[in-house]
């Protein structure tokens, strides 16, 4: 605890510092919530040690933070709104640094908590999954206007699904890492069935058909902050893998995360199916806010990129369980593995429902 304290007091953090503990629950970063006592009455900040694993350029990742953050700012400012609820403010340290190296090689930086918010894993109403919607699209029309090629690919070939299929997927399954293939031969052979269909969306960035724009790449209901009293959506959150994507990226996330009706550790898969009520609600909230900006072959493509999404990250989840559970954080040895069915499993339902789901972003 000593040593999380000193690097707490590397930060320029206001006021008198009064407790640090962990929180959050992601599978990349380890998150602490930092209080401090000030005139005004107790200040939050998070705190995070970035996964250098994951993440291998820190420079690059939070000079595209601090970029984008302020940009939204200003704009946020114009439209007289409150910038330090809207988007993410992030610290620096105190000797004016935006990440704090620790003796050890580790990364830390830090941000202001967005006060009176709470965030959801899970969407208990198709409300509060099209108010992410609109948070995501706004999060895009406001930067429709950023230079896009002023930002770094944080992790490259991120949402390029055949790239992680021929590149990461079948070495690891070649290589058997941990030994484990034999427990999931089944689940390989799944993901191998969809070979055909991973290169869609890449392909139609070469031809042109699909523009470049700002992307979150990383839009899971919990990357939303809400009020805690009106539920409104308030910010995006988690914005480490900001960089040029596709809009059909964050948009198939989202549902990959939101739609389904249990969460992506559910073991049990009949429990696991996509709610086209909530797949409906989503998209008409995200559209409501960027569908205008879209081009053709953008909303024609829309709910394949759900089933897209929902096929990288089960294989993903797979490919990491392979390995031996390198990337993900895990509670125990098979958790990688009922990720990737659960995600499989909604893969196919997805599959089953595409005429349906292509009917409704024709309707809206």
């Amino acid at each position: 605890m000593n040593d999380i304290i000193s690097i707490v007091n590397q930060f320029d953090f206001k006021g008198n510092f009064k407790e640090v503990k962990e929180f959050g629950s992601g599978h990349i970063n380890k998150t602490y919530l930092v209080t401090f006592e000030t005139e005004n009455g107790e200040q939050k900040y998070v705190m995070q040690k970035v996964n250098d694993n994951v993440f291998k350029n820190i420079d690059e990742l939070m000079r595209n933070v601090f970029s984008v953050t302020s940009y939204l700012r200003g704009i946020i400012k114009g439209y007289g709104g409150d910038p330090d609820r809207e988007t993410l403010h992030y610290i620096k340290t105190k000797d004016g640094h935006r990440f704090y190296t620790h003796s050890d090689g580790s990364f830390y930086r830090a941000y202001i908590f967005v006060r009176d918010s709470i965030s959801f894993n899970t969407a208990d109403s198709p409300e509060v999954f099209k108010s992410s919607g609109q948070a995501f699209g706004k999060f895009q029309r406001l930067l429709a206007d950023f230079d896009v090629d002023s930002l770094t690919e944080t992790i490259p070939h991120f949402h390029d699904t055949l790239w992680r299929y021929e590149n990461e997927f079948l070495p690891a399954v070649e290589k058997n890492l941990s030994g484990r293939l034999d427990t999931c031969i089944a689940e390989v052979e799944d993901v191998k069935s969809y070979a055909d269909c991973m290169g869609r969306l890449t392909s139609m960035i070469e031809t042109g058909e699909l523009p470049i724009r700002v992307t979150h790449n990383d839009t899971k209901l919990n990357n939303v902050m809400f009020d805690k009293d009106t539920k409104e959506c308030v910010c995006v959150i988690d914005l480490d893998t900001v960089m040029p994507g596709l809009a059909l990226y964050d948009f198939g996330d989202s549902i990959r995360f939101g739609a389904s009706t249990a969460s992506e550790d559910e073991a049990d898969l009949s429990k696991v199916e996509m709610s086209l009520d909530y797949f409906k609600a989503y998209a008409e909230g995200f559209l409501s806010e960027a569908g205008e900006a879209f081009n053709q072959a953008e909303k024609d493509n829309l709910a394949f990129s759900a089933l897209l999404m929902t096929l990288e990250c089960g294989m993903r989840f797979l490919t990491d369980y392979i390995n031996g559970d390198t990337y993900f954080k895990t509670a125990y040895p098979e958790h990688n593995l009922v990720r990737a069915r659960n995600q499989m499993k909604l893969v196919h339902d997805m599959d089953e429902k595409m005429s349906e789901m292509e009917e409704i972003i024709r309707n809206i």
